[in-house]
């Protein structure tokens, strides 16, 4: 180790200092544990994943719009079945009682009662994460706890939903390290390298979870699954250096061993962490936020892993070091020799075929049924809200609700516009200021003069004059008070609203019958103001006979913009809903799967290219883990099962940043076999030794994965385990079963493209004594790499790349020889070059 220091080796300078200064490193990891966790409740987690849609998107347009404009009272659709109308009535009566309850919605119609089940419609006083309407809804639920009630609602979701999953990945994360454990078992060959692992993963995970809130906020699907993608993504560092360190061990000290195995694992880690730190920089480059959101947390976890495996680990393990070298037990991951063979025997069948089965999943996984709404994915595990959504839908069917929103000023347009969409035949209720009627004459926005007022309001037609002309002077209209206040004309609402603010200033001296029955219709009048009309607005709250999704539903959405398009212009509506997002997400999808697709195989077929100096490796490889990509999701398009978007652009980067690794393990192995022994050999060798670590790290995310996918109630977070858990066994399949065949078929191709110049001469492959003259590189009972002048004894396969000096464009043929005829040949040559050979017995003559 000393001649390596005075040979100037940074990688071992660096280790020496980590490994000499660990007791002041292990101080200051022990400070960012504290702040980590004391952070960790820092972190602000956004629920609505409608925020990442792109600023301008008509979805993300709409949505802060009516942020900023109106009030949305939370609402509820509340099923109560196996109950007679006269009972269903009762229970009105009693949601109606129900404190923070707006208004009840319920009639004989079959929108409402249907067979022996009553729905009614519930709108609570506050917005949907309101106290008062999550209390609302929770006593709805007790005072209809004796009754078959399902209530399907959005109010106080994110709460649920948080805590539900928050629950969910305690439990994932416990098997998952139960899992873990379980595989370091078979895999380590000491008991005591498990909490070593452990360690540095826990401490890198504190880490990563209490810097978050560096970030602001981090989306609620980040913050679910980001500890387990950790633990899956980097577990793999701390693996590496604990075998370096069993390697160096057996011949080093615990201190010389863990300096030497730092220096050699701390280029051999970061060159394989490249290869997923790029596939988390195409997530971030998505259009839909999420993407940089997710990326961007998980490159964190990867450096903030790599941190804890280079500066901590070695320091945990010289602290158990003495256990380590007692608790040492036989490492059961078999030998898959069989596997090597079978490469070996189909190398010219496997590739072909591979190469047809590719394209068609590239073909059938372009035709899978892509989701956007989170609806429409299915869950292994359903929460309470889900199994109540459905169960109302399945009796009463969906309700998708469509914002129109234009801008504010004329009642005359909006009356026009209201009547037309309802006019529509999937329209099947339409709500707006415009067409809310007072009575079987009047509607909210109808002009009435003085007169008219009076009548309905049943006050001295004196007084509404004056009030009319108080109106007309506030709006610095001064005409009618000129010619005549009688014809003055103004919106039944506004002068509503007017009346209501001089009552209460004391402008106005009305009884107490109608004290109360103007500030009934305050009320009224001043909730539909604030849901439907803002200060630059007008909103409109279409029902909808359409499903949440799909080109019919589009087609609706096109017509409706047109038809408010002819009354305010070109691109003055906006739309908003589930459907609108839905939309715009499938719109963003289309360059985003090409963001991925494209980039992440671009990136780590560079790092590759740069890795192996090799143009046509990079490429087998990259085709070997897309070829998994597309299989992983080629399966749910033959079952005719949803595909949400986000799993397979967030799935796609993880399976070919991660398992790219896999044939990176094995196809390094190969390249330096593929010189030491007959290509068979090679690969046979190669996946044995490469077995341990795929099954390692395979097993891990595979379980991770499915793990997820079958434990999440929250349809985004699972739809992202299983497709991980079965993208990430694709690939192993592939690598396993695959790969070695095209690395065999492909060996002529790797060598073509290789970047090393080569000059004449070739492997060649002999027993018994050799002559030998010329540049040589190989293995002869084991390295050599030298101007060799002389006899070999043995077997050997060796690259003759040049001759000696004075005998340019000589290269002498390797062949088997007689002794005499060695003898011979070997004098001639003494006598050509002037130099001496010297014999080694058995060896070399």
């Amino acid at each position: 180790m000393k001649e390596e220091k005075k040979e100037g080796n940074f990688w071992l300078t660096l280790a020496s200092f980590i490994v000499d200064k660990r007791k002041a490193i292990e101080i200051l990891f022990v400070v960012a544990i504290i702040y980590s966790i004391a952070s960790v409740n820092k972190v602000q987690v956004n629920q609505d994943i409608t925020s990442y849609l792109p600023a301008e998107s008509e979805t993300r347009r709409g949505l802060t719009i009516m942020e900023e404009e109106f009030t949305t009272y939370g609402m509820a659709r509340v099923m109560v079945a196996n109950v007679t109308y006269d009972r269903a009535e009762e229970l009105r009566e009693q949601i109606e009682d129900v404190p923070g309850v707006k208004s009840v919605v319920f009639d004989d119609s079959e929108d409402h009662y249907r067979g022996t089940n009553a729905l009614y419609d519930v709108t609570v006083e506050g917005e949907d994460e309101d106290t008062v309407s999550i209390s609302a809804v929770k006593e709805i639920k007790n005072v209809l706890s004796s009754e078959d009630v399902y209530v399907s609602t959005t109010i106080g979701q994110v709460e649920e939903s948080a805590e539900m999953l928050n629950q969910e990945m305690s439990i994932i994360l416990v098997l998952a390290v139960v899992v873990i454990v379980a595989v370091l078992l078979i895999a380590t060959k000491t008991y005591l390298e498990i909490p070593v692992l452990l360690i540095t993963f826990g401490v890198a995970a504190i880490l990563n979870m209490g810097t978050n809130y560096w970030f602001g906020e981090i989306s609620f699907v980040t913050n679910s699954i980001a500890v387990v993608l950790q633990l899956a993504l980097a577990i793999d560092y701390a693996i590496i250096l604990c075998d370096r360190y069993m390697e160096e061990h057996e011949m080093l000290d615990r201190v010389d061993a863990v300096k030497v195995a730092l220096s050699k694992a701390i280029p051999e880690i970061s060159a394989s962490s490249l290869t997923t730190v790029s596939g988390m920089v195409a997530l971030m480059l998505m259009q839909f936020k999420l993407g940089y959101d997710m990326g961007i947390v998980l490159v964190k976890a990867i450096l903030l892993s790599l941190i804890s495996v280079f500066f901590l680990m070695p320091g945990i393990i010289l602290i158990f070091g003495k256990g380590i070298d007692k608790s040492h037990h036989k490492c059961y991951v078999p030998e898959i020799t069989f596997v090597g063979k079978l490469a070996a025997k189909t190398k010219y069948i496997v590739p072909p075929v591979f190469l047809v089965v590719v394209i068609a999943a590239f073909f059938l996984s372009s035709n899978c049924r892509y989701a956007f709404d989170v609806n429409s994915v299915e869950s292994a595990k359903k929460s309470t809200s889900k199994i109540a959504a459905e169960k109302v839908e399945e009796v009463f069917g969906a309700s998708n609700q469509l914002v129109v929103i234009v801008p504010q000023g004329s009642y005359e347009k909006e009356k026009k516009l209201l009547q037309k969409l309802e006019s529509l035949d999937y329209v099947t209720s339409a709500l707006g200021l415009a067409n809310q009627e007072i009575n079987s004459d009047y509607t909210l926005t109808d002009k009435l003069g003085p007169r008219q007022f009076s009548e309905l309001t049943d006050m001295d037609v004196e007084i509404i004059q004056v009030l009319y002309a108080g109106y007309a002077y506030q709006q610095e209209k001064y005409g009618p008070m000129i010619t005549g206040i009688d014809d003055y004309e103004v919106p039944l609402i506004d002068m509503f609203l007017f009346l209501y603010d001089q009552y209460q200033e004391g402008y106005v001296q009305l009884d107490k019958e109608m004290d109360e029955s103007l500030t009934e219709l305050y009320d009224t009048l001043h909730d539909a103001q604030l849901q439907l009309q803002g200060e630059n607005y007008s909103r409109f709250v279409l029902s909808i006979d359409k499903p949440t999704e799909g080109q019919e539903t589009y087609d609706a959405m096109e017509e409706i913009r047109e038809l408010g398009e002819q009354y305010y212009g070109k691109g003055k509506v906006v739309l908003a809903g589930n459907s609108t997002s839905a939309h715009d997400l499938e719109e963003s999808f289309a360059t985003d799967n090409i963001i991925i697709s494209v980039l992440t195989a671009l990136f780590v077929m560079i790092i590759l290219f740069f890795t192996f100096q090799s143009a046509g490796l990079p490429v087998l490889l990259v085709l070997t883990i897309q070829g998994s990509i597309w299989i992983n999701f080629t399966i749910p398009a033959i079952q005719g099962q949803n595909v949400y978007f986000i799993a397979y652009l967030i799935v796609s980067a993880i399976q070919m940043g991660a398992t790219i690794d896999y044939a990176i393990v094995i196809s390094s192995r190969y390249m330096q076999l593929k010189y030491e022994m007959p290509l068979k050999d090679a690969i046979t060798t190669t996946l044995n030794q490469a077995f341990p670590t795929i099954f390692t790290s395979g097993s891990i995310m595979t379980c991770a994965g499915f793990l997820i996918g079958n434990i999440s109630s929250d349809a985004t977070v699972s739809a992202m385990g299983i497709a991980l858990g079965r993208g990430t066994l694709t690939s192993i399949i592939l690598v396993l079963f695959v790969l070695p065949q095209i690395l065999l078929f492909g060996d002529f191709i790797i060598e073509k493209t290789a970047l090393a110049i080569k000059l004449k001469g070739n492997v060649r492959e002999s027993n018994g004594r050799v002559h030998v003259s010329g540049h040589v590189r190989g293995y002869v009972q084991g390295e050599i790499d030298a101007t060799v002048q002389g006899v070999f004894q043995g077997q050997m396969q060796v690259s003759v790349d040049t001759v000696l000096p004075g005998r340019q464009g000589q290269i002498e043929e390797i062949t088997g020889e007689s002794p005499n005829a060695v003898r011979s040949r070997q004098e001639q040559m003494e006598e050509t070059t002037g130099s001496n050979t010297q014999q080694k017995e058995g060896t070399q003559e």
